[in-house]
């Protein structure tokens, strides 16, 4: 072979990897889109059946609206040029290649379809959509911009002792998500009957075989989320991104695992809904994590976001007296926050550990709880003002009497299950 050929061929092995990046991206976004409708079968059969039309509703409205505001202004708040580092901006519809705003856009949806699940049961439709538009078009738009476009979280010149890391979100996604849903649960209120004389009752959901299918679309979903995320394929792109697929895969086992044995110990049998909140806090948790972690650090670190979805669940719904209909702030938001912490305690940059205990210091750390603690205090700033907003104007809850009939008929003038009247309605 002559030497001659050689660049021809490096620029032909280059424009190989770049289509192949580009098909690894297009293949986890269908992945990630998959999701909603793991959400739609996880909140549905973890609510009441007098709900599932409702919910369905929603999860659609997520996908398809935030599809056209992300598309018109979104993706431009997060990806456009930004001299501050806070907030970009290139012009309506601007984006930079049709793969990667698929890919972006689907992440969208995920966040907003978080709170769907928290506030089930009582809340109005058309004040839904309004903030389903505020979170997809301003509240996680601005927020990835600071991680993912080069914003305030990785300037090492300023406050920060090292780049902020968040590979596929544990925060941007699904923190913000998940204490948005936190906000909204508190001020739409809790479901009739979910308290009395101060103590929760449980409200056990509808069908627990449609949760656990939806936990499994989104398990395989989560495998596009994380490894899409490399951006990229081929060479070591191709072996970075197989990685990611097996640490989240591990992170997700041992999540299940955790809140299984722990639920089984405190509860005396074992848990579904708890086991299955595991798996999907082990995916949160090794989210941000998933590019800078080998396999005992995302077992261990799935393995704990398994247990402490169980103690989050207990704490929201039993002492603050928070009525989160499927756990979302506990499954997103808490197992988020600690998803994005484990990275600054055992996180890894190829073989060179970056965490307390593994002799990285503490600046790897410092900068993960920045960053949570941004991510935290934004989207429940930015929820709570848009939300007490439509709460005064709107009004976020449908009436009693639409709450006791249920959603699908109040709202939708329909039913999940047409063959039978829901027995629901008289409890």
């Amino acid at each position: 072979m002559s030497l001659l050929n050689i660049p021809l061929i490096m620029q032909d092995t280059a424009a190989i990897e770049g289509d192949m990046g580009m098909l690894w991206m297009l293949i986890s976004g269908i992945l990630v889109f998959l999701m909603q409708a793991g959400f739609t079968l996880v909140e549905s059969g973890m609510t009441r059946s007098k709900n599932v039309v409702n919910i369905a509703m929603k999860n659609v409205l997520d996908i398809a609206v935030g599809s056209l505001v992300f598309w018109f202004v979104g993706y431009s708040l997060m990806y456009g040029e930004s001299s501050s580092g806070w907030i970009g901006w290139s012009g309506f519809m601007f984006n930079q290649g049709p793969a990667d705003l698929f890919f972006q856009t689907v992440f969208c949806a995920t966040a907003a379809t978080i709170v769907s699940g928290a506030i089930a049961g009582r809340t109005k439709y058309t004040t839904y959509i309004i903030f389903s538009v505020v979170l997809t078009a301003f509240i996680y738009p601005i927020a990835g911009g600071w991680e993912w476009n080069g914003g305030w979280l990785n300037d090492t010149d300023g406050i920060m002792p090292a780049e902020f890391i968040d590979f596929a979100g544990s925060s941007i996604v699904h923190a913000v998500g998940g204490w948005a849903a936190l906000v909204a649960a508190i001020l739409v209120g809790p479901r009739l009957g979910k308290y009395v004389n101060g103590k929760a009752v449980n409200i056990p959901g509808h069908n627990k075989l449609m949760g656990t299918l939806g936990v499994f679309i989104l398990w395989f979903g989560w495998f596009g989320f994380n490894g899409g995320s490399q951006l990229a394929w081929g060479g070591d792109d191709a072996v970075g991104a197989s990685m990611v697929v097996l640490v989240t895969n591990l992170a997700a086992s041992a999540g299940a695992l955790g809140a299984l044995f722990l639920s089984w110990a405190r509860y005396k049998k074992p848990n579904l809904d708890m086991t299955l909140n595991g798996a999907l806090a082990g995916l949160v948790s090794i989210t941000a994590g998933c590019g800078n972690m080998g396999e005992f650090g995302a077992i261990a670190a799935g393995f704990i976001g398994g247990i402490i979805v169980v103690f989050s669940m207990e704490f929201v719904e039993q002492k603050l007296k928070i009525d989160d209909a499927v756990g979302a702030f506990s499954v997103h938001g808490v197992a988020g926050a600690w998803g994005t912490l484990v990275i600054g305690l055992w996180g890894i940059d190829g073989d060179t550990g970056i965490g307390l205990f593994n002799g990285g210091g503490s600046s790897q750390f410092i900068a993960q709880l920045i960053g949570m603690l941004s991510y935290a205090i934004w989207a429940v700033v930015t929820s709570f003002i848009f939300l007490s907003i439509l709460k005064k104007t709107l009004g976020l809850r449908v009436t009693e009497q639409e709450e006791i009939e249920g959603l699908d008929l109040s709202e939708h003038g329909a039913l999940a299950y047409p063959g039978k009247r829901q027995r629901e309605v008289e409890s």
